[in-house]
């Protein structure tokens, strides 16, 4: 279960990601293969292998997940079958 402050690891790559926003379901891969606390070496899908950058939050469409890459890698993040996009970042008002 996917729960807000979590910290999961990629088994594919050194990425690693914590939770900010879950609802339900947990079906969180990186490169292909599930993510999780503790993580031995998977074999990563080659497809999935688009990188995720440290400091970028990742969403999905409807923004019901919402994770922070605090250790970059070559996988990409996806929930449910579809990978996840960076958010973006809002601008701050100008101080003029």
């Amino acid at each position: 279960m996917l729960k807000p402050g979590l910290r999961l690891k990629s088994a594919v790559c050194d990425a690693e990601i914590m939770v900010i926003k879950a609802m339900k379901g947990n079906d969180l891969t990186c490169g292909g293969v599930t993510m999780a606390e503790q993580q031995e070496q998977g074999e990563a899908n080659q497809e999935q292998m688009h990188g995720c950058l440290i400091g970028k939050r990742y969403v999905n469409e409807n923004e019901t997940i919402e994770v922070l890459c605090v250790k970059s890698g070559a996988g990409s993040i996806y929930y449910n079958g579809v990978e996840l996009m960076t958010k973006d970042t809002k601008k701050l008002p100008s101080s003029d």
